[in-house]
């Protein structure tokens, strides 16, 4: 692996990181305080740093230390994490992801903002915001040098950079550092015996081992951590220089640092045993160490003591092995392998996912051509060969299920991005606006994913520019002065549901009557319904903005929204209550790959129309068609009345209108949310089939979304359900409300 991959990799790493970032960020900004969220928060910006230190990423290293820092305030309890410093915080989460773009993409950063956030930064640091935060100096002796002990301890000689005032003033504070190794630290080749050694390096320090979990040789698991170490340390450079010294071991040991006054510090040798094995650290490294090595080779010989005890219960079990023993052993190696086993992922390349996909599709298709064949050869469908195809079926299924569960990716990542762009948007219009997620755990194709950031970034900056009302509008309606835009992934019928609401003014409809009438898309005396009136936003060149901005007011938006969610499979509907706010409802493929469906026959076609969008099958009766219009008829279904919708001369299978007694319906969800009723020949049957692009092999067919081979091996087209509902109602828009107007 050349170094180039392994910078993809690092760049790969970062976007899990930020996304980490972002979310413990999110948590702390709702007043989460739980340790553990702050430990990853500052993991993510630490890991990022040092990872862009090993590439020279110079800019991205700067910034990342002085946000570590201040991250490390929050996490030592220094610095209280209020709205004012999570501001700060979110802020320089954006600039960490601009700099890592940069740093994998090419380009450059604004210098003006990534250094004001600097400075911001290294105020929080500095205490320039809680006076607790700069109390533990105030408390902390301060020595110019370090000088040797009465009890004979030298200290030695350390620096670090970055560290500020606040930990030059409390360089002699005593510390109790509590320190038990855990499995996972061994077995990732990391040895106590050297972090000890490390340790020993930043000042004077006092060690003891505890073995009250040392078990009988029998009994002892030689990969397993049985030794832990109290000590008591005074770091030249403060509690960082401590946990500099675990940070790539702190999450494979219990780790606890706790400050104590210097002059109650008492060695931890006088109550806990200490382990007098002569060991010299000047053999861990080229030159001499300058430690207290009366009390630390103790400490630092109880480790290799564990590895040598170890391999001599290795030894031992090689020629002693009871059937209890082995069963135990037996037992602590599953439950090691399932440990590991449960944290393991791998990176694959996306282009071999698919072709793995593709292949699995073709599998279905020649299951499905080789079950046809068998079914028409065999009268009775007793056969072996039959049975044995049912099987083959079901394991079909099973198999593309499982492939399809490999690109199912959750929502979460493109949710977190909406956050900045709130953030960003509300800034720039001076809005206070919070952003709420649900269901971001939400699982969807990851092509779906990937093309669903376009409509939702969209569909935020309209709901913050003109969807939440300034602060002072809000307080004039009692309103709260910050206003909130929810966004909800859920499952629901085979499809993912998004929802964006916000409780904001809602749509003006007068407005958007008046501005449709003015750019000539309905006529002046269009008797339309709220719910025509909401959706005319979705217009082409449709905009209520007075001015052209950077955000809003070019007459491009929500039209691009709605071709993107067509594009996917999907439909998009508007609702909005006004003074309370709106709510936009996207309906989504949960693949792109495979669907199910109905197969109907139409003029001697054959079709395929998705599952997802039928209610229900019907055969209409005479007694229930009504002739409406010229050529327009209805169906009565309970009471109520459905448009019916010929599809074979929508379609131009036929120049003339079917007879629907003769046919079957198919009550179906349009764009809109109201139903119409499609009519065809005959129902074949329901079957899952492989969607098989008509844009990238042929053209666009207007009504039909794509194509699959069925298994005689006809080409069979996928109705695209909603288009075809809106050219029953016009070719255009225009049109479409004048026939609503007729009605």
């Amino acid at each position: 692996m050349d170094m180039n991959e392994i910078k993809e990799i690092f760049f790969q790493e970062c976007e899990e990181q930020l996304a980490e970032l972002e979310s413990g960020l999110l948590k702390m900004n709702d007043g989460d305080r739980d340790p553990e969220t702050v430990n990853a928060v500052f993991r993510a910006v630490h890991s990022i740093k040092g990872g862009a230190g090993a590439f020279g990423l110079d800019d991205l290293v700067a910034f990342a230390h002085v946000f570590e820092t201040t991250l490390d305030c929050v996490r030592s309890n220094k610095l209280e994490p209020g709205p004012e410093v999570m501001k700060v915080m979110l802020k320089s989460a954006d600039v960490l992801a601009d700099l890592t773009n940069a740093a994998r993409d090419g380009g450059s950063v604004d210098a003006s903002r990534s250094s004001g956030l600097v400075k911001e930064l290294e105020a929080l640091a500095n205490g320039q915001m809680p006076a607790a935060h700069a109390a533990p100096a105030a408390a902390a002796p301060v020595a110019k040098a370090p000088a040797a002990s009465d009890d004979g301890f030298q200290p030695v000689p350390f620096s670090f950079d970055g560290f500020g005032e606040e930990e030059e003033a409390a360089a002699l504070s005593s510390f109790e550092v509590s320190f038990k190794p855990r499995r996972e630290l061994y077995s990732k080749g990391n040895e106590a015996a050297l972090l000890l050694r490390d340790l020993s390096r930043t000042g004077e320090m006092s060690i003891s081992c505890i073995m009250d979990d040392l078990p009988s040789l029998d009994d002892l698991d030689p990969e397993e951590a049985y030794f832990a170490w109290k000590i008591q340390i005074k770091p030249e450079k403060g509690e960082e220089a401590i946990r500099t010294v675990f940070e790539f071991a702190e999450w494979d040991c219990d780790l606890e640092i706790k400050m104590i006054e210097t002059e109650q510090a008492k060695p931890a040798g006088e109550e806990l045993p200490m382990i007098p094995v002569p060991f010299d650290l000047s053999a861990l490294d080229d030159g001499p160490e300058m430690v207290a090595a009366e009390t630390v080779n103790a400490a630092v010989d109880a480790a290799e003591t564990a590895t040598r005890v170890s391999k001599l219960a290795a030894a031992k079990a090689e020629k002693k092995e009871s059937p209890a023993a082995a069963a135990a052993a037996a037992a602590a190696a599953a439950a090691a392998q399932a440990n590991n086993a449960a944290g393991q992922t791998i990176r694959v390349d996306l282009d071999r996912v698919d072709r793995l996909i593709n292949l699995v599709g073709e599998l279905v298709i020649n299951q499905a051509m080789l079950s046809q064949s068998v079914i028409e050869n065999d009268a009775t469908g007793t056969s072996a060969v039959n049975m044995g195809l049912e099987e083959l079926q079901q394991l079909t299924r099973e198999i593309q299920d499982s492939v399809m569960a490999i690109r199912a990716q959750p929502v979460k990542p493109v949710f977190q991005r909406m956050s900045r762009i709130v953030r960003e948007v509300a800034d720039m219009v001076g809005k206070s606006i919070r952003l709420v997620t649900e269901g971001e755990n939400t699982e969807v194709d990851k092509t779906v994913i990937d093309k669903l950031a376009e409509p939702l970034t969209h569909m935020i900056r309209n709901a913050v520019d003109h969807g939440i009302e300034s602060p002072e509008k809000r307080a004039a309606a009692g309103k709260e002065p910050e206003g909130t835009i929810k966004l909800t992934a859920k499952h629901r019928s085979g499809r993912i549901v998004i929802e964006l609401v916000d409780d904001g003014a809602g749509i003006n409809r007068e407005r958007v009557r008046q501005k449709a009438i003015d750019n000539e898309l309905i006529a002046a005396d269009a008797n339309l319904t709220d719910e025509e009136i909401d959706n005319l936003i979705f217009a082409p060149g449709f905009s209520t903005a007075d001015k052209i901005s950077d955000i809003s007011g070019r007459g491009v938006g929500m039209d691009v929204v709605k071709r993107s969610i067509q594009a996917l499979g999907g439909r998009i509907s508007i609702t909005s209550r006004p003074g309370l706010g709106s709510t936009f409802t996207m309906s989504l493929p949960l693949t792109l790959a495979v669907l199910d469906g109905m197969v109907v026959t139409v003029a001697g076609q054959t079709l395929v129309v998705p599952l997802t969008a039928i209610v229900e099958t019907l055969q209409p009766e005479a007694r229930n068609i009504h002739s409406f219009g010229a050529n327009q008829r209805l169906i009565s279904i309970r009471d109520s009345f459905c448009p019916l919708v010929d599809v074979g001369r929508i379609l131009n299978f036929r120049g003339t209108q079917a007879n629907p007694v003769e046919g079957v319906a198919l009550l179906v969800e349009s764009e809109g949310g109201g139903q119409r009723a499609l009519m065809v020949d005959a129902i074949q049957g329901q079957r899952q089939v492989v969607i098989k692009s008509l844009e990238a092999n042929y053209t666009h067919v207007p009504g039909i979304a794509a194509a699959t081979i069925l298994g005689d091996g006809r080409v069979a087209l996928i109705l695209d359900v909603d288009a075809v509902v809106a050219a029953s109602r016009g070719q255009s828009l225009k049109q479409e409300m004048s026939l609503a107007v007729a009605g």
